[in-house]
């Protein structure tokens, strides 16, 4: 899908609290059927990529009535996640980012629903208009995650060990097979909880700190100032917790069957990246992570012995 925002990156930045916004157009190419736009209201969003980026990441406030009978039907906010810096694989990092998404929604059914989309930017800057052509992609909001699924958004921490067992070894897992040291699903960084027939879910989100994203900008996270023995985020680290054996045999299993689909899945985006090379290593990081998984040894030196103790 094809969109166009105009607003100024300048004040969208500007140190404001969460309830100001800026009001825009958001303009959007419905099926090939021509053009129509809505308006919405913008804020920026977020806390690293804020400080760190020239694209603010942003979250996109839509009225009922403006949403009725459109592509954005039933949706109040959403997040429209953005690149970070003016570079040149900016757009192919939006795109490894997204994967990790897609990735997610064959791991769990509890998950966040995205959408790939073309962005026309229109920067005001001074008096002009600088155009920026963007990939990006749409989040849903947590609210409607949970509503989706019959949940409750759990807005209290609440240690791993209280939350659903398979659940968080799914999630565990995937994090450890796209690199992924930056979250905590104890203290919800870059995790929400839901709650539903009385059990507590984690589901993931924010992604671009992955090894197999691999930004430029990517750092070993310390989240609570945990120091951990790496120093480069395409080196996996195992950051789930003890649990019955079992747990890791059934998922392990789960990782192992849809192989094929996870790789189906990546190269269905291969026309969307603008270098090769981008393509190539995403997918061969993902393989690696197949062969740890298929390898006893490995599979027991790199997950097993390294569940940390609660």
């Amino acid at each position: 899908m094809r969109l166009s925002l105009r607003y100024s990156n300048k004040d969208i930045k500007k140190v404001t609290n969460d309830s100001t916004f800026i009001t825009t157009h958001l303009k959007y190419e419905k099926d090939n059927a021509g053009w129509d736009s809505l308006e919405v209201r913008l804020r920026k969003r977020g806390n690293f990529r804020l400080k760190n980026c020239y694209y603010a990441p942003i979250k996109v406030k839509i009225k009922k009535k403006e949403a009725k009978n459109t592509l954005f039907e039933g949706h109040k906010n959403l997040k429209l996640v953005l690149p970070c810096k003016l570079e040149k694989d900016k757009n192919d990092n939006i795109i490894k980012e997204y994967l990790a998404y897609k990735l997610y929604e064959m791991v769990s059914p509890y998950h966040f629903k995205t959408r790939l989309v073309d962005v026309e930017l229109e920067e005001i800057k001074g008096k002009g208009i600088k155009i920026h052509k963007l990939k990006g992609f749409l989040v849903e909001d947590d609210k409607h995650v949970a509503k989706r699924i019959g949940a409750k958004v759990l807005p209290s921490k609440t240690h791993p060990m209280n939350q659903m067992p398979l659940e968080c070894v799914r999630n565990s897992f995937f994090q450890f097979m796209i690199g992924n040291t930056d979250y905590s699903i104890a203290y919800q960084h870059n995790s929400k909880l839901i709650f539903l027939d009385g059990q507590i879910i984690p589901v993931p989100y924010d992604f671009d700190m992955a090894g197999m994203v691999n930004t430029s900008y990517s750092t070993v996270s310390q989240i609570n100032n945990q120091v951990l023995d790496i120093d480069d985020v395409r080196i996996r680290k195992y950051r789930g917790f003890q649990r019955e054996p079992i747990l890791f045999t059934e998922v392990r299993q789960e990782y192992l069957t849809k192989r094929e689909h996870f790789i189906t899945e990546i190269e269905k985006c291969k026309p969307y990246f603008e270098n090769d090379k981008s393509y190539r290593t995403t997918l061969e990081y993902i393989e690696e992570f197949f062969k740890i998984l298929g390898n006893d040894e490995r599979f027991e030196y790199n997950i097993l012995r390294v569940a940390r103790a609660y």
